[in-house]
């Protein structure tokens, strides 16, 4: 088993799974096409995954590991400044190196619905907030994360940025997040 407990060839099926949503959508990819793309049967991809909805919860799951990895620095620091700052670092970091991505996991609506009804996600978003931000049953707070979180996964996905570098797109992205989160510079 890899460390996110998918064997080697059930995590090629969901980064391929992933690399075709980001291309075509969830709705637009076949099980067909994820088994021409990684140049198997379509009985062997139902043999690693019961369902498409299975490869997308494991999509999601995927993406997910990524994001609480990032996260988990900043919770690690016991200045709770400094693992403010650290956090919004990782996180935008994590955002512009997966930025083909970003776009596909805010607007699909398959992916959108499957994050809002993951409570891994959900208790993982809502610590994250109240942890760094701010009390989550506050919803000038909860508006104010969806702002920037809209705001961010929108830039990079922009068509203005997209000739940009990552590290000059973070910067810009890193400066801006900071002044909405009114975190010292």
């Amino acid at each position: 088993m890899t460390r996110s407990g998918y064997s080697a060839a059930k995590r090629r099926t969901i980064d391929t799974a992933l690399r075709l949503f980001a291309e075509h959508g969830v709705s637009g990819t076949s099980l067909q096409m994820i088994a021409d793309a990684l140049g198997i049967t379509k009985a062997a991809v139902y043999h690693q995954f019961r369902t498409k909805d299975e490869i997308v919860v494991a999509v999601v799951e995927s993406e997910l590991a990524g994001l609480t990895a990032a996260v988990s620095v900043g919770d690690q620091l016991a200045d709770d400044e400094r693992a403010r700052r650290v956090t919004v670092e990782q996180v935008v970091a994590l955002v512009v190196r997966r930025r083909q991505l970003v776009g596909m996991l805010q607007t699909d609506p398959v992916l959108v619905r499957s994050l809002a009804e993951n409570e891994a996600f959900q208790r993982m978003i809502g610590g994250l907030i109240a942890a760094h931000i701010g009390d989550v049953g506050d919803s000038g707070v909860r508006v104010k994360v969806a702002m920037i979180s809209a705001a961010v996964g929108g830039a990079v996905t922009h068509p203005l940025v997209a000739d940009l570098d990552d590290e000059v797109l973070y910067t810009h992205l890193l400066e801006i997040t900071h002044r909405l989160l009114e975190i010292p510079g």
